[in-house]
């Protein structure tokens, strides 16, 4: 393909931001329930996106941050405690991510 974009969405099937997951099916794939999802929203854990008719969708990002979320509260940790551990959990790997890209050498042209 000359464009370089795959065909009927195939970007969109791997990134890891897009919201792809209705609440109901997100709820379903982390064993949690819709209610569960929307306190973490408030929490502010997860900022789900909405939908033309304003219904929220969440991305697998979001769904393994709301899966660690549920373990966390399963083992008695206060959800608002859960969230900013999370948080910084996710912001560690991402300064990981970062730190490691930058220890890279350059490439040679």
């Amino acid at each position: 393909m000359a464009s370089g974009k795959r065909p009927y969405g195939g970007d969109r099937l791997d990134d890891d931001h897009y919201p792809a997951y209705t609440m109901g099916r997100a709820a379903e794939l982390i064993g949690a329930t819709p209610g569960f999802l929307r306190a973490l929203g408030e929490a502010g854990l997860v900022a789900p996106s909405r939908s033309g008719g304003r219904h929220r969708r969440y991305s697998r990002h979001q769904l393994r941050l709301a899966v660690r979320a549920r373990e966390l509260v399963g083992q008695g940790t206060p959800i608002e405690a859960a969230c900013r551990i999370i948080g910084l959990e996710d912001q560690l790997e991402e300064a990981l991510k970062d730190n490691a890209e930058l220890r890279q050498p350059p490439e040679e042209n």
